[in-house]
Formats: structure tokens, sequence, C-alpha cells
């Protein structure tokens, strides 16, 4: 349920705005066309990151403390390039308006760490000021800034939070390194000030661009859970199925945006504290609604059907779903796409043998459910990780060069190969 706010009028606007997956109010809508008094080609969505509500998660973050008189710095690379630059922010999950004091971009300094090239830096600005407010619940772009970026190059937003911020709107496994500095550091080059260091995303849930170099839609998004989100892959490094999907289709001659909507620990069916909204409720907010997509990628259910395997699963209770039940939800996420205009392509579920999500039950319905994919033809097209990552010596089992070690997450390996398995057509 939402929290209400002091104005019911502004409360019920709010909730229909969320459930529909767009901007609530703010500084500007988050679609792919130009504002108001803008010209030129619409944006494009360059990197995405899917918003959490606060939570402890894996590793030690900052989303429940949230900030206070702070500097907060986040480095993301882009996989589109353009001529201007914005960035978009989320208060989906925040209880009480956020005061942004100040935000700048630049092109990150490379093996600077929170360091960023110097003369890159730009000033941010929202209706053409420096600070603004973000509802609770709510959404904004920037303006846009004159910051040209090429595909695969990574960008620095820095966000002042002078005011007391309270529980942090974030996306929990970042796998990228987030600086934070006590003070206003936004404009500061250098990363002296910036001594504290995280694996999280906070509040930051898009960079678009546009501009002659901005290629006109068509862009992909990835949408699933933890292996969408690249768990296991190294850190600072962009080894993510998304990133190697990028890079070859670059390679190929086809460049095209990838944006990753993964949440670790994130089901198709059901809401978690942990691991997000259900991926029924969150699609239109985190795949379709992102400027420019032309395409989806589905690759989700092993935590619907392995969470209830588990001794000591971090998701309770753990229902105990079946194949009708997985592909019902797949089928709200069809027709989703299909209303929007968007291709949607299926992916089959991975080997998850001697994983903590393994057992007879299990297996047994990710078998039923990848047929259902293979062969009932209600996706666009699909893609077949499961016979692609398997081990020859046993189909059920991640083949041990793509086993991050826990038989469930490939490896920097496996992400690469999943990257290979896609028919570049079907996309």
């Amino acid at each position: 349920m939402l929290s209400r706010t002091r104005n019911s009028a502004v409360a019920a606007a709010a909730a229909l705005a969320l459930t529909a997956g767009l901007a609530v109010t703010g500084a500007h809508a988050s679609g792919s066309k130009p504002g108001p008094g803008s010209s030129g080609p619409a944006w494009a969505a360059a990197w995405a990151a899917s918003p959490q509500r606060a939570s402890t998660g894996f590793k030690p973050n900052w989303s429940e403390d949230g900030f206070s008189g702070q500097t907060l710095r986040q480095v993301v690379r882009v996989t589109e390039g353009g001529d201007r630059a914005r960035i978009r922010l989320s208060n989906a999950y925040g209880t009480s308006p956020l005061h942004i004091a100040g935000a700048t971009i630049a092109r990150t300094k490379k093996g600077g760490g929170a360091a960023v090239e110097e003369g890159s830096v730009r000033r941010l600005t929202f209706e053409g000021r420096r600070s603004v407010e973000i509802p609770a619940h709510g959404q904004l772009s920037s303006d846009e800034a004159g910051l040209g970026l090429k595909p695969f190059e990574s960008v620095t937003v820095t966000l002042h939070l002078a005011r007391t911020t309270g529980p942090a709107t974030f996306h929990a496994q970042s796998f990228a390194t987030s600086y934070r500095a006590d003070g206003d550091h936004v404009a500061d080059a250098g990363a002296g000030a910036f001594g504290e260091s995280t694996e999280s995303w906070y509040f930051l849930s898009g960079v678009d661009v546009r501009g002659d170099r901005a290629r006109r839609g068509g862009g992909i998004v990835l949408f699933g859970d933890s292996i969408t989100d690249g768990f296991a892959s190294s850190t600072d490094l962009n080894r993510r199925w998304s990133d190697a999907l990028a890079e070859r289709l670059a390679k190929a001659g086809s460049p095209r945006p990838v944006l990753n909507a993964g949440i670790g620990g994130n089901l198709v069916l059901n809401d978690s504290a942990w691991y997000g909204e259900r991926g029924t409720a969150r699609f239109g907010r985190d795949a379709l609604d992102l400027p420019g997509v032309g395409t989806v990628v589905v690759l989700e259910g092993l935590n619907d059907i392995g969470f209830s395997e588990s001794d000591t699963p971090t998701y309770k209770p753990a229902p105990k779903v079946s194949a009708e039940d997985l592909i019902a939800g797949h089928r709200k996420l069809i027709r989703a796409a299909k209303e929007k205009g968007v291709k949607v392509v299926g992916a089959t579920l991975l080997p998850l043998g001697g994983s903590d999500h393994y057992g007879e039950r299990a297996a047994k319905v990710s078998d039923e459910f990848n047929e259902w994919v293979r062969t009932s033809g209600e996706y666009d097209s699909y893609v077949d990780f499961d016979r692609a990552l398997a081990d020859p010596a046993d189909a059920e089992r991640l083949a041990p060069e793509y086993d991050s070690g826990d038989h469930l997450h490939p490896n920097d390996a496996g992400y690469a190969a999943m990257a290979r398995a896609v028919d570049l057509e079907t996309l």
C-alpha cells in the first residue's frame, strides 16, 4: 500500500501514476519525448537500474540510514551515445519528499575511482533550478546537460543531499562502487573527499541521451532476477550479461542500447522486502516505460520455484509455485508488452542442479516451464539458456566453466556465454 500524504488529491494522482509505471511529479516526466520547449530527437535510455525499497540486503549498504549533509557519487556505464545527457532520479519508495541540493554529471576518470575528468563536470538543473524536491513515490528527469557521451563510456553522477533523506530508494546490488563524502562536493574533480564506498546505487534510476549521435528507438531491456542483475560478476568490470550483449551487438555492426532491469532475488508472482516488487507489478515502470525501448528479454522464475526448496530461504513464506502458476505470470508480461507495441522475447531458465534452489519439484517445474517457452509460440521468440549453459555431462547442472561456484549463478564467462546464445535477429 502507498503511504498517505497530507493532500489526498496528490496521493491519488501519485498512486495512479505509480501503478501505471509513469512519472509522478517533478521537473520533467521520464518519457522519451523532449520536454516542453525542447526540439530535436527524442530521448533514449542509455543506462538504467530498477528501484527497490530500503533493505539490509546481502552486503552492507546505506539505504536504511539514508543520507544527511553528504555528497553521493555514483559511476555507471552507458551503452548508447549522444550529444546531450540527462539523469532520472527515483523516490519511488520514499515516504517523504527528497531534496536534491545540487547535482552534476561528468565523464569518469579512467582508473580514478571517484575522480572525474577535469573540465567535464556539468551542473545539472531541474526546470532551470539547481535544487529540486522529489515528492514521496515520485520520480523526475533533469534538464539536458551539454555533455557528449560515447557508447561504453563511464559516467559519474554526483548528488548533494544536504537534508536528511530518510530511508533511500536504491538498487541493492550494483556490482559497481559508489562513494560518499561529508559536505558539498558535487563539483569536485578529485576523489579525495570520498572516503566511504558501497556496492549499491541510490536514487539514480537512469541516464538518457539524445542528439544526432543517438540512435532513435530500438533499445533492449533485459528483465529478470539476480542472473540478469549480474550476481557474482566482477565488480567495476561491467561483466553482466547485459554488458556482454551490448558489446556483441556493437561488434556485429548493429549497436543498440542494452538496459538492465534485473533485481537480485526478484520473483514473477510475489513481492519481497529485499527483492523488490513482483515482476508483474514492476514490468511497466522498469522495462516498458524506459525511453526508446523496442524489445524486452524476460528471464525470470528460478526464485519463484526455488525459494521453497531452500533449508534457509531468505524469502518467507516461500509458496510452492507450479508451472501453470509461473506461465500465467509470464502471460501477463507478454500481454503488457504487446499492448505497448514492444517485442517480447522469452528465455528458458538456467540449469539449477546442485544449488540451494534445487529439488525434485523445482526441477520438474523448471522443465515444464522451459518446454512451454520453447514450444508455445506465445513469446515473439525465445533464447534457450537452459541448453546453452548446461553441463554436457549432466544437463541438470551449469557447465563447470560457467559456474560461479553456487551452481545457480554464472561467472563472467557464463554471462558472456549467455550473450552468445542470443540469435541477434530475434531482437
